[in-house]
């Protein structure tokens, strides 16, 4: 008997371990995802290595007023002689970490919410299901500028709260469509006919098997959550003015004699975010091909 449990066991892990080749191969195979994958870590770790070297970013030189690439200044500097570089670098950290955060703290959400709604169904599904639509009656930007609006007060840490209490719809309902469909399966019946606990067969036991498609959404999130921070930092409505993110290098190219004249105030931090939002489109992409069964 112990000689075949463990056969059992030998025969899951060796075909665990070929399914990771076959999709490591797979994803190797697509060269948008690989190249997308690239850029993503090799900016990443460009400006997390610009935030430890302590580069000097928020120190005006009134001399050095917006001159062009060169001179000590490889990207220029900005319309109050900071040095343009050091800030697209320590920018990329906090819009980097402005995407991450929200996109992984809004899928964990979305999924427990999503998780409880499809399993239970009833009153619960219901409530949770309205609310989810009085969130999306509003366009996604709309409704963060109003919240933006009512706290009145800008900040990082208030703006990550208003992205993540905005950002678990997509994920919830997603979840949620799985869960519905899941719950019937023989698995879950003989689960539940053991007596297993709820919480168990929901997190144990049905997740895991939604988590390839939850992975994929967050990743993209990522990107989205990146474009609407640098979108409210641009009209000024995104975290204060000494947090140099993307959007917030941006906002000193709103006027028309900066964007005609100085053009690589906005070119280069314009570059930095088309560059990693793509990237991480086409890794999303990647990890679908790869994650997502419906894909296969």
């Amino acid at each position: 008997m112990g000689e075949s449990v463990t056969s059992i066991k030998e025969q899951n892990k060796s075909a665990s371990s070929s399914l990771f080749k076959r999709n490591v191969r797979k994803f190797m195979n697509n060269k948008l995802a690989l190249i997308g994958l690239v850029i993503v870590v090799v900016i990443t770790i460009a400006c997390i290595i610009g935030m430890i070297m302590g580069v000097d970013y928020n120190t005006p030189v009134l001399s050095e007023m917006k001159q062009a690439p060169g001179n000590g200044h490889m990207f220029g500097t900005d319309t109050v002689g900071r040095d343009l570089l050091a800030r697209v670098l320590v920018g990329g950290c906090y819009s980097i970490l402005i995407g991450v955060f929200c996109a992984v703290m809004s899928s964990v959400i979305g999924a427990i919410l999503g998780s409880i709604a499809g399993y239970f169904g009833g009153k619960a599904d219901m409530i949770l299901i309205r609310i989810s639509e009085i969130f999306q009656a509003f366009p996604q930007l709309v409704l963060v500028m109003m919240l933006v609006a009512i706290v009145n007060k800008r900040g990082l840490t208030n703006l990550l709260f208003i992205f993540v209490f905005t950002g678990w719809m997509t994920t919830f309902r997603m979840v949620r469509n799985e869960f519905m469909s899941l719950k019937g399966e023989t698995y879950v019946k003989v689960c539940e006919a053991f007596g297993m606990k709820k919480s168990n067969i929901m997190f144990k036991q049905i997740l895991p098997n939604v988590m390839s498609p939850i992975i994929v959404s967050t990743t993209t999130n990522v990107a989205f959550f990146i474009l609407q921070e640098a979108a409210l930092s641009f009209i000024g409505l995104g975290v204060a003015d000494s947090t140099p993110t993307w959007g917030n290098i941006l906002n000193a190219a709103k006027s028309v004699s900066v964007v005609t004249n100085q053009w690589w105030i906005w070119v280069f931090p314009g570059l930095a975010i088309s560059l990693f939002v793509l990237a991480i489109n086409f890794l999303g992409d990647g990890l679908r091909d790869v994650l997502d069964a419906k894909q296969q």
